[in-house]
């Protein structure tokens, strides 16, 4: 039997306590914010326009504003270990970029950026102003998140 429970966590650890059978599997889903849903549908019509406009690729675009606005972390790790961490980082998505800074005879320096699907709706936000005022620049026009949703979900009326 398929089930969909929408809860706190006491709710949801307490409704997982009290099922029989021991060895079926559940799946737990992090619920999002609508507006984060919002925000990242928006970013993708931006990068659109933006790499059509620019005669470039969206997701090369994508990984540009990443490195010159998104979220990172700097990390120092052992030398034999750094390709290992940059494989299994960069696997997690297309936005999860990392580069070498430095490099000595025992460490490395890694740039280690986060993908969007981990922002905040805080840092989302700041990260979709940045490419909004680039596309304005260039002459996009850039209308509200909700008019944007309203035509990609077919609600407007041409």
């Amino acid at each position: 039997m398929d089930c969909l429970i929408v809860g706190n966590k006491k709710k949801i650890i307490t409704w997982l306590l009290e099922q029989q059978n021991e060895k079926k599997i559940y799946d737990l889903i992090e619920h999002k914010e609508l507006r984060k849903i919002k925000q990242n549908k928006l970013l993708w019509l931006v990068l659109q326009e933006l790499a059509d406009k620019l005669e470039t690729d969206k997701l090369e675009l994508y990984k540009k504003y990443i490195r010159e606005k998104g979220v990172f972390r700097v990390i120092t790790i052992d030398n034999k270990s750094a390709n290992t961490f940059m494989h299994v980082w960069q696997e997690k998505g297309i936005g999860w970029i990392c580069e070498v800074v430095k490099k000595t005879n025992k460490t490395t320096d890694l740039l280690a950026y986060y993908g969007t699907s981990s922002y905040s709706s805080k840092q989302l936000a700041n990260l979709l102003k940045y490419i909004i005022e680039d596309a304005k620049e260039i002459g996009i026009e850039i209308i509200s998140v909700e008019e944007q949703i309203m035509m990609m979900d077919g609600n407007v009326d041409d």
